[in-house]
């Protein structure tokens, strides 16, 4: 079992930062992808990126691609999202997702452990 909290939300002016946290505790010992999601209200659950078991490669939507940067600590159990040139659109909830090695990275029916989320708010 793996529980997962995010932290780092809040509101910023558009064009500026923000850096997301994810903490994992529990059964870290085991490596897993890690990813991304937000849900505005009104829509569906979207991808936003993700990191894979080894912090080896990543993946981005393109909606964020240049903006994002996903990187992990391993001695923290710590993933993070710095989150630059923010837009009112990404305002979200965003969560926090952890999946076998195996999970493919940009869909969420693959990820088995959530955090509760934390919310973004871009204002214009």
């Amino acid at each position: 079992q793996v529980h997962l909290v995010e932290s780092g939300g809040g509101l910023v002016q558009a064009g500026g930062s923000l850096r997301l946290s994810c903490t994992a505790s529990g059964r870290t010992s085991t490596r897993y992808t890690t990813g991304w999601f937000r849900q505005a209200p009104g829509l569906e659950r979207e991808f936003v990126s993700a990191i894979n078991s080894i912090g080896s490669d990543t993946y981005y939507a393109d909606s964020v691609k240049g903006r994002f940067t996903i990187s992990r600590d391993y001695a923290k159990n710590l993933v993070y999202l710095q989150m630059n040139s923010l837009k009112p659109e990404d305002t979200a909830v965003y969560y926090c997702a952890a999946g076998s090695s195996s999970t493919r990275p940009v869909l969420a029916s693959g990820y088995r452990y959530w955090g509760q989320g934390t919310q973004v708010t871009v204002s214009s």
